[in-house]
């Protein structure tokens, strides 16, 4: 089994988080700026087994897509060209910037860490990762339940 990857593609910044080999704990990797994400991406997939990207979609409160929603597409669309082999899953990302910046405060960071954009764009990666293992572990405990 290989890693999934937790991407928070943003227009200066990606956060990046990654799986261990088994896919039950996601962990902040790294963040790197959005012109390197594709080396960086490919540097990671000659040295570890991936077995997908999972991609934090912005999207408004009424579902309707937010305006960074064309750059994420089109990162996507890039993603798929450069890695054909390795699927790509997309997740809301609503509410990931305050849920890491919380996430901060709750862990005691001092208020000039918690402004460290950096790591809240890895914090969001993560939490993009793990909502997305969530999900796929309730729909296989779904399936078996008969209605």
């Amino acid at each position: 089994m290989g890693r999934l990857i937790g991407i928070d593609y943003g227009q200066k910044r990606v956060g990046i988080a990654v799986t261990d080999p088994d896919q039950i704990i996601a962990n902040g990797l790294t963040t790197v700026g959005s012109h390197e994400v594709f080396i960086f991406l490919k540097d990671y997939i000659e040295k570890e087994e991936v077995d997908g990207f999972v991609v934090g979609f912005p999207r408004q409160m009424n579902y309707s897509l937010s305006q960074s929603a064309p750059f994420v597409s089109a990162f996507i669309t890039g993603l798929k060209r450069k890695f054909p082999a390795v699927p790509v899953f997309e997740v809301d990302e609503r509410f990931t910037s305050k849920m890491a910046f919380q996430t901060m405060i709750d862990g005691g960071l001092k208020k000039k860490a918690r402004q460290n954009k950096a790591m809240v764009d890895k914090i969001s990666a993560v939490l993009i990762l793990q909502s997305f293992m969530e999900y796929r572990i309730s729909k296989e405990r779904n399936k078996d339940i008969e209605l």
